[in-house]
């Protein structure tokens, strides 16, 4: 062997040694709103420098629990100068986000790491194990898994802005899935719906999957058909933040559908009753304590913020969130 050959080989066996002695990054900053979740939920504040604009200006996210004082977090422009006075020693990126701008960064030698995002829910724990791994966090500290419950009846309707319905194949029809529901499409991804298929085969449920707002995007959901149907589905609420990237907080999103599958089926529409089923006020008087109850879910802002359940009158206009 050369002693070029030689000095390449000890070079290699040298290499985990040395990766394994790299400090921990100390100045961090995320360019996505699903890195800013993660950092913020797992990192330490002081070792955060600076979050995406998007936690700071979009009034079409609601912040997760852990940020709601979001003045207290810092914030970069999403500009390559205001990025770079943070000095960052690592930088970390959604797949499909901001691909100039971390072109741009890796060509002036910072460290920028893209983490993949999960398409399936068993994918979670592997986008978890990266972003630790390249923030110095133990590898053991992935979530668990809720256990996936056996498949009912029950169909629900995953419903998007824009007449669009959730299908097969998707990280969400996982979710759904996995609690316990059966999609109410048996199409693969993003279906444009039908109102008059719905008319003839109305699902059991429908969680509205999309920012509130008065909008056109909207006024699918708001069609008076919802108010004819007999039976009429039930309407969920979930926290509409959790459905926006895969991650941790996914596990609670299938841990509310599956509360959520085992009241509705308390609440099943009664023919003898005119096949209304029983309403949200009733419901709630009885059973002051469950969840979606402490708060009028349904008056106005309901999108997003508890988990309740209720028959759908109608989908009503918000009067604005932030």
């Amino acid at each position: 062997m050369s002693v070029r050959g030689f000095i390449a080989l000890l070079a290699f066996l040298a290499a985990p040694v040395a990766f394994s002695q790299v400090p921990a990054p100390q100045r961090i900053v995320s360019l996505d709103l699903c890195t800013d979740w993660m950092l913020t939920l797992h990192v330490e504040r002081e070792r955060i420098a600076a979050l995406s604009p998007m936690q700071r200006i979009s009034k079409s996210f609601h912040p997760a629990p852990w940020m709601k004082d979001k003045t207290s977090w810092p914030s970069h422009d999403g500009n390559l100068e205001s990025i770079a006075l943070y000095k960052p020693d690592l930088i970390l990126v959604g797949q499909y986000a901001a691909v100039p701008l971390r072109g741009q960064l890796l060509r002036l030698g910072f460290r920028v790491e893209v983490l993949p995002l999960a398409n399936t829910l068993e994918e979670v724990r592997d986008y978890e194990r990266q972003f630790f791994a390249h923030t110095g966090l133990a590898l053991d500290r992935t979530s668990d898994a809720p256990p996936a419950r056996p498949p009912g009846k029950k169909r629900l309707l995953l419903l998007g802005a824009n007449a669009i319905g959730t299908g097969r194949g998707t990280f969400e029809d996982d979710i759904v899935t996995r609690s316990g529901w059966q999609n109410y499409l048996s199409e693969n991804g993003l279906v444009r719906l039908d109102l008059e298929q719905i008319a003839r085969d109305p699902p059991d449920a429908v969680l509205w999957a999309a920012p509130s707002g008065v909008a056109l995007a909207n006024t699918f959901a708001e069609s008076p058909l919802w108010r004819s149907l007999t039976p009429p589905p039930l309407r969920l609420d979930t926290d509409y933040w959790r459905w926006q990237c895969p991650g941790p907080w996914s596990w609670e999103l299938i841990r509310e559908l599956d509360r959520l599958l085992q009241q509705g089926e308390e609440l099943t529409p009664s023919p003898a009753r005119g096949g209304r089923g029983q309403g949200f006020a009733e419901h709630c008087s009885a059973l002051p304590e469950r969840a979606g109850c402490a708060k009028p879910a349904l008056d106005g802002l309901g999108w997003g913020y508890s988990a309740a359940l209720a028959p759908i009158p109608t989908f009503p206009r918000s009067r604005g969130k932030g």
